[in-house]
């Protein structure tokens, strides 16, 4: 049975078109958004009216709501939802600009909240639907430079955590992704970008994570088509993963942050439970 993708996040070179070309792969068909969608459609048109493009800002509910309707009348219906729409700034925790920080949750956290909540009522009446939301490595191990958007990306965790178990009972089901560093154009705005930074104590932090992004744009060892169909892939196993970490470096990273914190939480143990009221107290 072929399955109709809702995709957020369509620019070109990006993850989007990627989750995009392994889904008609697939033979699947599938609604790509972007915000500007005249991009796709030279990338489109071979596909027929299997891909319909859209205009879509996703921190714009409006157009989200559109967006979600306009796909379920022209396919009939979403079956997964990829949440993969999200840009990552990066600055101090105690000197990004207030309004930058909330513009950053508005578009990593927020934005999924809006297009998720205007898919699941046509998933929930088929009793039937995946939705992936496109974390990160970030939101698993924090990184250096981007506290903020590792910030949005543990809330989207801890919120993909809880929908899977609200919509399970609906025939729901849901996966939480986390890829590492991959060969899109995410690391090739840093070149433009000058630090901005109002405290001078963290420049020379931030001037160093900005040469980094810099140095590593175009050698990023992630295969972003590769990712997508290892997603297209897991979704359709027999007992689907929750969470899927993509990429050798970032699954050494997140392993590596989890077996640390198991090791420290150990090792405070007897501190965590002297806390307890005495038995029968």
């Amino acid at each position: 049975m072929n399955r109709t993708w809702f995709i957020t996040g369509g620019t070109p070179g990006g993850f989007g078109m990627a989750f995009a070309e392994a889904a008609l792969e697939a033979g699947d068909r599938v609604a790509l958004t972007a915000r500007r969608p005249a991009e796709l459609r030279d990338w489109a048109e071979p596909y027929g009216d299997r891909v319909l493009t859209l205009q879509l800002d996703v921190t714009d509910t409006r157009q989200v709501h559109q967006a979600v309707a306009a796909a379920e009348a022209h396919f009939g219906g979403i079956d997964v939802l990829v949440n993969n729409a999200g840009r990552g700034w990066y600055g101090s925790v105690e000197g990004m600009d207030d309004a930058a920080v909330r513009q950053l949750f508005e578009l990593n956290f927020f934005s999924v909240l809006a297009v998720t909540r205007a898919v699941l009522p046509g998933m929930r009446a088929r009793r039937d639907g995946w939705i992936v939301n496109v974390s990160s490595v970030a939101g698993l191990r924090g990184v250096l430079g981007f506290g903020y958007y590792s910030a949005a990306k543990h809330a989207v965790e801890g919120m993909t955590d809880v929908l899977r178990q609200e919509v399970a009972p609906l025939g729901v089901k849901v996966l939480a992704v986390q890829p590492g560093a991959f060969r899109t154009r995410a690391y090739a705005g840093f070149a433009g970008e000058p630090v901005r930074e109002s405290i001078e104590d963290y420049r020379p932090m931030l001037e160093s994570v900005r040469t980094a992004m810099i140095e590593q744009d175009g050698g990023q060892p992630g295969d972003p088509l590769q990712g997508a169909r290892a997603v297209v892939a897991a979704i359709d196993q027999d007992d689907p993963p929750r969470r899927l970490v993509l990429g050798g470096g970032g699954y050494d990273a997140v392993i590596e942050e989890l077996e640390s914190m198991i090791t420290e939480i150990r090792a405070h143990e007897s501190v965590s439970r002297s806390v307890d009221f005495a038995p029968g107290g």
